[in-house]
């Protein structure tokens, strides 16, 4: 569970006036933390926020969401969730939210080391293809409130379990460079 509110966030980075919509700029840092091992908060900061560095309060706010997601990337018992609206939002509006979550997290994945398409399973290829298509996603007028709030919270969960997924399935791609035993010459 993250430690601010979805409300907190997006405070946080209108004062630090970043460019990215609060789901987005999530979705970036979960997607760029699935690829690269020495993503750290700074080229998080760097990649929101590239006018300037945010002011006081705000860094605190962001660094709690970055270590937070970091921690629960990493860790399937904490609980990973996205940084979304509350229900107390329209469903329109959620829905739009996760879609830019999913851009963010594709941009997040693209903006690191590519891993071989050889090495990544059809299961990950496929998570990157829906998450394509939920970018595009919208409510369906024709369906009842209902109907549609089940459909939301179904691709939600996806969505999740589908970021750890990838996350643990990249951890090898993802092997921090500086940790491997460095070769001697003799």
């Amino acid at each position: 569970m993250l430690p601010v509110t979805f409300e907190q966030f997006v405070h946080a980075l209108h004062d630090a006036r970043a460019l990215p919509d609060a789901p987005e700029a999530h979705g970036t840092l979960a997607g760029a933390l699935c690829v690269s091992s020495t993503y750290r908060l700074r080229d998080w900061l760097i990649e929101i926020l590239p006018d300037k560095l945010p002011d006081a309060d705000a860094p605190a706010t962001l660094r709690e969401v970055y270590q937070a997601t970091v921690q629960a990337l990493g860790s399937a018992l904490s609980g990973f969730d996205l940084l979304l609206p509350g229900d107390e939002v329209a469903l329109g509006d959620r829905t739009a939210a996760l879609g830019l979550w999913c851009q963010g997290f594709l941009y997040g994945l693209g903006s690191g080391p590519m891993p071989d398409p050889g090495s990544v399973s059809p299961q990950a290829q496929e998570i990157v293809a829906d998450f394509s298509q939920i970018t595009q996603v919208a409510v369906d007028d024709s369906e009842d409130a209902e109907t549609n709030e089940a459909a939301f919270a179904e691709v939600v969960e996806f969505v999740r379990v589908a970021a750890q997924l990838l996350f643990i399935e990249l951890a090898a791609e993802r092997r921090d460079p500086q940790l491997e035993p460095h070769a001697t010459m003799h």
